[in-house]
């Protein structure tokens, strides 16, 4: 790929010299980024690869993500294939504070709202929430997913339409299944006080794929992406629409918050 030089002011990255590339209108440090909450955790080579890019011009923006606190650098993962001689590459992947930018917005709020809920309504309100969200996230693209007619073209259409509301999901082969990877979650900080929106998503995967899912990893929980594991082999098949999704299906999740109690007035006057 290539790239047209300029001098690019990227505040949202915080350097005020960078290269822009060609037909993407981003800086090359946010196409480095974009790479690392993509792939991560990746090399430096493979997001080389990727971005058309030398190593050392990639290495000069990842040491700024890094300096920045966007970035982090982590031990390769063992692999049981033989290696070359020299040290293993390092890899490299997106800090919470470098999620920010492709956005992490209003997490504060939304927990606040959460424990609220929690606290007037009782935890069964905020599962409630939770799967009128997976419900309303999915929306009329629901039957796009469920149109297929295998396991596995379901789980590819299930990533595209996450891939368009911003989650950067895909799927891969691994095992006996397939594994569908989602890179983003906007809601990850509040998943981590709050499960249910995790749990809440895993079941809906398994209606829509109509097979078990298995969750592996989840964002929330401080791994690189949030990995379901979709069993392509014997799966066990279950029903499309469970029971106790049946109200949330049929429309709004009705919750009702207890009022208050009068305060007495103790003005006599």
């Amino acid at each position: 790929m290539k790239t047209d030089r300029a001098t690019h002011e990227d505040p949202a990255f915080g350097h005020a010299s960078d290269v822009v590339l060609g037909g993407s209108g981003r800086s090359t440090r946010a196409e480095v980024a974009r790479v690392l909450m993509e792939q991560g955790p990746v090399a430096a080579a493979g997001v080389a690869g990727e971005l058309g890019l030398t190593e050392a011009a990639v290495r000069r923006h990842l040491d700024a993500l890094i300096a920045d606190g966007e970035a982090e650098v982590r031990a390769p993962a063992r692999s049981g294939r033989p290696r070359g001689r020299g040290r293993p590459a390092k890899e490299y992947l997106l800090t919470d504070s470098g999620r920010v930018r492709f956005g992490h917005g209003y997490d504060d709020l939304a927990t606040s709202a959460l424990r609220f809920l929690a606290q007037q309504a009782g935890e069964k309100a905020v599962d409630a929430f939770a799967r009128q969200r997976v419900h309303d996230l999915l929306g009329p693209d629901r039957d796009v997913v469920t149109a297929p007619g295998t396991p596995q073209d379901r789980a590819e259409a299930l990533a595209r339409v996450l891939s368009a509301r911003g989650y950067a999901a895909q799927t891969r082969r691994g095992g006996f299944g397939v594994q569908l990877c989602q890179h983003h979650c906007p809601v990850a900080h509040v998943a981590t006080e709050f499960p249910e929106l995790c749990e809440a998503e895993t079941r809906a995967f398994a209606d829509l794929l109509g097979t078990h899912v298995q969750r592996l990893a989840t964002i929330a929980r401080g791994d690189a992406a949030c990995t379901t594991h979709v069993p392509l082999e014997d799966p066990e098949l279950l029903p499309r629409v469970r029971q106790e999704d049946r109200s949330v299906d049929d429309g709004p999740v009705s919750i009702t918050v207890p009022e208050r109690e009068a305060v007495p007035n103790d003005d006599h006057s």
